[in-house]
């Protein structure tokens, strides 16, 4: 690799770091809820809205970031967002009554919001060189994240056990150490592209919404983030019902979020071999037979259940990569915004949809919920045809 190749890969390396690391700390809350739900003494219903009001504010309003940060060449957002993200959500398991932890989530929350949709447009046009591969820098930047949204998990799970809650501030310190880098080492696109223009609001988002094949993707979107957001909210409590500690449910949640970065890290050379269409019905389809498996064998083979679990991990994230370079070739000029929709709104509208989820699994049962959750991406595969009608 020349000099050149190097400098122009620089910014992508430095906005994947980013990317690892503030995932890292939208991944902490999940494993470690029963246990902070145990000690301010709230239900496993009311714990469940609090972790859904972390997707739905860590998403909903990524769209809207989206569209102001396609309007900009500064890199406040991603500054700012991971500031907010490495401060407040180790902050979060320390408080001591539901308004404050609701609180220092909602702020965290937000900076996750603001980080995702001008990193994604950065790592997008940054990636625009003939010197690199564009769907395998979009594939390492997103798997990049997922990756850190694994070791969320085993970080938070291993402060827990080991250290005690009241030592997750710790975590704080990389976050503000690498956002202070970036600002060197990541350009503004003033450097880049000597001309951005600026976009409507009303014109961007009425292109968007009315767009047939990106409200697919989008509902794709959304059904991949219900399997996801159902495991991580509902499983902890299940494995803590049987006796599990939280380092072990933080392993689980890391291996599950790992083997999906894995699949996103790849999807890019599956969908070389076998198509993007069958990379979609893959993804969709497999998740409800593994989540068979896995809620049969829980119990009595729980080794067994957690290889079903990480396997579902992978298949589930594969087609991420995809749906997202497909979702920014529809419209390549709203990137951000796109990126705000696929990535974060997507998780905002599955977070409301699902806020009751733990009052509906106290009724019902965990496990019945997770089967029906896994059934409907696999009914919704039928909409993989619609995509590829012209």
């Amino acid at each position: 690799m020349d000099m050149d190749d190097k400098k122009e890969k620089l910014p992508l390396i430095w906005l994947s770091g980013a990317h690892f690391i503030n995932d890292v700390y939208t991944g902490v809350l999940n494993p470690i809820m029963p246990f902070v739900a145990a000690k301010i003494g709230i239900s496993m219903a009311v714990a469940t809205i609090v972790l859904t009001i972390s997707h739905i504010f860590s998403s909903l309003l990524q769209p809207l970031f989206g569209f102001f940060a396609d309007n900009i060449v500064k890199r406040s957002f991603i500054f700012w967002g991971l500031i907010l993200s490495s401060i407040f959500i180790p902050l979060a398991p320390n408080a001591n009554n539901l308004v404050i932890l609701i609180l220092f989530i909602i702020l965290g929350s937000i900076g996750s919001s603001l980080f995702h949709p001008q990193a994604l447009g950065f790592a997008s046009r940054f990636a625009q060189s003939d010197n690199i591969d564009k769907a395998k820098a979009m594939a390492v930047f997103i798997s990049m994240g997922t990756l850190g949204y694994s070791c969320g998990p085993i970080i938070s799970s291993s402060i827990t056990q080991f250290l005690g809650m009241e030592k997750m501030p710790l975590m704080t310190v990389i976050g503000i150490i690498w956002a202070i880098l970036m600002f060197k080492f990541v350009p503004k696109l003033s450097l880049c592209e000597p001309v951005i223009n600026k976009i409507k609001f009303k014109t961007a988002f009425y292109d968007i919404l009315s767009n047939r094949k990106l409200n697919i993707l989008n509902i794709i979107a959304m059904l991949k983030t219900m399997i996801m957001t159902s495991c991580f909210i509902l499983l902890p409590f299940l494995w803590k019902g049987v006796g599990h500690t939280p380092f072990y449910i933080g392993m689980a949640l890391f291996a599950f979020i790992f083997a999906g970065g894995i699949g996103s890290l790849l999807s890019s050379s599956i969908e070389k071999k076998i198509g993007s269409a069958n990379v979609f019905y893959i993804s969709m389809i497999a998740t409800l037979p593994l989540m068979v498996l896995f809620i049969m064998t829980y119990k009595e083979h729980p080794l067994v259940s957690l290889i079903i679990f990480i396997i579902m991990g992978f298949v589930t994230m594969m087609a991420t990569p995809v749906v997202m370079l497909m979702a920014q070739a529809v419209l390549p000029q709203y990137k951000s915004i796109i990126s705000g929709f696929i990535n974060g709104f997507s998780v905002g509208i599955v977070a409301i949809l699902m806020s009751f989820l733990g009052f509906i699994a106290e009724h019902y049962g965990i496990t019945n919920v997770l089967f029906a959750v896994s059934i409907i991406p696999a009914l919704c595969s039928l909409l993989v045809k619609e995509l590829y009608k012209k």
